[in-house]
Formats: structure tokens, sequence, C-alpha cells
């Protein structure tokens, strides 16, 4: 397959407005409404209203559950009204967002994405995480990229701020996990990154800085509930340029997606705990594991004070584990598709993982 489909954006306070015309090009004349109950609160009157107004009918509305499981999955799958319609239209985070991706790949049906909050990329992706119903990693699933992502600044802006913290912390692992991935492939020999590779890995790069210039603004603004320049560059950046690198380094036949960030957080599924340890949050932590792996202490110092101005975590302790739990971490690691497509030394992960608490709890205490 050499076809990449990369999904167009609307963003603003008042991108909704642009979906009549959107649609146009594609035939749609039905949708159904999936996202998380809040987000649908938060949204489905408005879009419905204009989808009324241009005459798309809305066969039905539904939560999609509380993760994107594969059981939630194939409870949509099998609902006469999902089925009869021409497209689905997917609210809210990554869960609720990988979920609708999922139910449409399966129906073989458009997807128009609404992220309700940036938590994630994943409102422009060709990649959903499927949960087991004990919430721990089932598989990658790999639906169609969507069609189009509508951005509306003013609705994230009035969303959790959490969810705003958690986007900035799984943002700023795509440069630099995209970057090792990339090394590490030519260290076992690959000789010419493909285009399609390469513009990836440019992509992300140029998604690093916003976060470091825009954070700690957007942090403010979100708990402020004002739609500002730092909220649209931060949701542009994980929603637009981390969705964009991401399908172009996720392809048939190579994967610099991610590596040791997303393989810690994976592995940090199978650890049960009580609590609510966002994916991006956890992913920040990640980071920190994998500039300690290659030892790159000014990148790992940096990325440090980051995540403690804006209180992601530096620790263990605050992702509710231990130095007890990483063998278990490392055992699953090892397992995933981070490892399988970057592979790394086990007990230089564990290591890594220690030294990164043991940083933390220095930075802590001073």
């Amino acid at each position: 397959m050499t076809t990449n489909v990369m999904a167009n954006y609307s963003y603003g306070e008042d991108c909704y407005k642009e979906i009549p015309e959107v649609l146009k090009p594609y035939g749609v004349k039905s949708v159904v409404l999936i996202g998380g109950k809040r987000a649908l609160g938060a949204t489905e009157s408005e879009v419905r209203a204009i989808l009324e107004a241009a005459e798309v009918e809305v066969k039905g509305s539904f939560v999609y559950g509380k993760d994107s499981t594969q059981t939630n999955i194939d409870k949509l799958v099998a609902t006469p009204d999902v089925q009869k319609a021409d497209a689905i239209f997917g609210f809210g985070g990554g869960k609720a967002l990988d979920t609708a991706k999922m139910v449409a790949k399966e129906l073989d049906k458009p997807t128009f994405t609404f992220p309700t909050i940036c938590s994630n990329c994943s409102a422009g992706t060709a990649i959903a995480v499927v949960y087991k119903d004990d919430h721990s990693l089932l598989r990658y699933g790999y639906p169609d990229s969507p069609l189009h992502i509508f951005i509306n600044t003013r609705v994230i802006a009035n969303a959790p701020e959490k969810y705003f913290w958690a986007g900035i912390g799984d943002g700023i692992s795509k440069a630099p996990e995209v970057e090792h991935a990339v090394a590490e492939a030519k260290n076992r020999g690959l000789v010419d990154l493909p285009h399609t590779a390469s513009l990836g890995q440019a992509v992300a790069l140029s998604s690093k800085d916003a976060f470091y210039r825009y954070g700690e603004a957007g942090m403010e603004d979100v708990k402020h509930n004002r739609p500002s320049k730092a909220i649209e560059e931060i949701a542009l950046d994980i929603v637009v340029s981390t969705g964009y690198a991401s399908n172009l380094v996720n392809q048939p036949d190579f994967y610099y997606n991610s590596c040791h960030a997303h393989a810690f957080y994976n592995g940090t599924t199978a650890i049960k705990r009580s609590g609510e340890y966002l994916h991006g949050v956890v992913v920040s932590y990640g980071v920190l594991v994998l500039h300690a792996y290659y030892q790159e202490q000014e990148e790992l110092e940096r990325v440090a004070r980051f995540n403690r101005s804006l209180g992601l975590p530096i620790t263990l302790k605050e992702l509710g584990l231990t130095e007890d739990d990483i063998p278990k971490i490392v055992e699953v690691a090892v397992t995933t598709n981070e490892y399988k497509n970057t592979p790394f030394d086990s007990e230089q992960f564990a290591q890594a993982i220690r030294g990164v608490n043991q940083l933390g709890q220095h930075l802590s205490n001073n």
C-alpha cells in the first residue's frame, strides 16, 4: 500500500460551523455520534443544530463506555443505528476516539473526529490502543486515518485541565521517541530511511519546541477557561503535528512511532494500583526513562525541570509505583510493539527507571 491519508483539520472557537462544507465532498447524508458522556454533553447540541440546518441526519448518539475495549467496540459495531450511518463522528479524548475509529474500521465507514480534550494525538491517527476488560493492554489496532478533525479551542479551554496537562506529557515524547527509534534502526543496518519516514521524523522534530514554549501559559489559560494562542498552539501540536508524525512513521514495513517512553507506559498497565494515572502523565515519566537509558544527562535534567514546573511526575511514587514494581514493568515492556521494533537491554532499562526515580527524589527534596 503506497497511499497515505492524512486528516484535514479545522480549528478555532467556531470551527464546528464548517462541518457542512467539510462533509459535502464526501457525500455524507447521515452520521452517528459516538463519544464520552462529558464530551457529548459539551458538544452534541451545538453539532446537532448545525447538522439539522444542513439536512444531515443524526442516526443516533452513543456513549462508548469508559475504555477502548474490544467489548465496547463489538457492542457498537452490532448496533443497528451505527450500521446505518454514512459516517462516524467521534467525540472526546483518546479512548473514545480510538473506539470510534475502530468501529468505523470494522464497518468500513469514514471517521470525523471532535477532540474535546487534547490529552493525546488520537484524533488524527491511524492507530488505536485496544484494552482488555480489566483495562490492561490487549493490542494496537490500525484503523483508517480520520478524514477531518474539528479542533474547537473553546471546548478544549473549558475541559478539565488534567487532560490538557496529560496531553503535554504525551506530546513531549514524540520527537525523542521517533528520533531514537530511527537512530536504532540505522544502528541495526538501515541504510536509506524511506521518504515517508523521513517526513515523519521531520514533523515529529518540528513539534518539540511548542510544548516547552507554550506549556506553562497554556496550562494557566486552561485553568481559567480562556481560549488563547498558547492553547491553540499546544492543541495543534498534540492533535495535528504529533498525529501526522504518527501516521507517517507507522507503516506496514516500518515502525518508528514510539519506543522507550511508551514501552514504560505499557509496562505500568500491568501494575494494579489505586488512583488515576492518565496515559500522557505516565508517558512523561517514560520520556525521562528514555533520556536516562541513553545517558543524555543534559536533556534528562531539562525535561525533569519542565515536568516539575507543570506538576508532571518525576518519581515513581507520583505514579502509585515503587522500585519493587520495576521487574514487572520491564517484564511487560519487553513484550510490547515498542520493544519489538526498537529493542533495548532490559537491565539497562530497569536501571534507567531507577535512576529517574532517584533523580526525581533528589529534585523533590531540594
